[in-house]
């Protein structure tokens, strides 16, 4: 199985949450691997630290081509920077890297850029890619002020385009949020995908930390009541 990890929004940890899914279902003796479809912000060597980081934290090696099929130097939304240097992203080679990496590893998670909307070339956007690529999604709830509306319409938003949410993962970005376990508990009753895990506060975020956090045991429940 293979899953899709998007956020609420930018900075919501995804490529933290994605790198302890791996350690998670490493730890089970599984054979895992990271992808980043689209990264944009890459350095003159074509190196994108959020890549970098999901392939430190597979097990299995693959290509760099593989791994991260679109890469761009512009830190700003992929498609504006794909049209920067004149290039239009294509699902398909996306979903063939997919299909390699699928070949090669028990488990592929695969981290979005930005959220669940945003925009991968002239028409198609994540949600798109997600729906193309057939993948159940675990959302990443980036815990402080203004996330209910976020992650509330981020789940609204998947059920409309007809996405499956495989469960969630609530992960405190600040420090300082106030009332955190009562919100937490106002999006458990509103959202009916499982709550994976609550990932504290990391002054330093350790992916090897922040599994510790997650239960695995959720999502092959609610795959065996589907």
């Amino acid at each position: 199985m293979s899953y899709f990890v998007t956020g609420t929004d930018t900075g919501a940890g995804k490529t933290l949450i994605s790198c302890a899914l791996l350690h998670a279902f490493a730890v089970q003796g599984k054979r895992v691997i990271g992808m980043k479809p689209v990264a944009a912000g890459c350095d003159e060597d074509d190196q994108h630290e959020d890549v970098v980081r999901l392939r430190a934290a597979s097990n299995v090696i693959a290509g760099k081509g593989q791994v991260n099929p679109y890469c761009f130097p512009r830190p700003v939304a992929p498609h504006l920077a794909a049209r920067f240097v004149g290039v239009s992203i294509n699902f398909s080679r996306i979903v063939e890297s997919l299909s390699e990496l699928n070949g090669m590893a028990d488990e592929v998670i695969v981290e979005g850029a930005g959220g669940l909307l945003v925009p991968l070339n002239e028409e198609q956007d994540s949600a798109d890619l997600m729906e193309e690529m057939g993948l159940p999604v675990i959302l990443v709830v980036g815990m402080r002020l203004g996330c209910l509306n976020h992650a509330l319409l981020t789940v609204d938003a998947m059920k409309w385009r007809g996405l499956k949410l495989a469960g969630w993962v609530a992960n405190e970005v600040d420090a300082d949020m106030s009332m955190l376990d009562e919100n937490v508990a106002a999006l458990r009753q509103r959202i009916a995908a499982p709550l994976l895990g609550i990932v504290p506060y990391l002054a330093q975020p350790d992916a090897l930390e922040a599994a510790k956090y997650l239960d695995l045991s959720l999502l092959e429940q609610a795959e065996a009541h589907d």
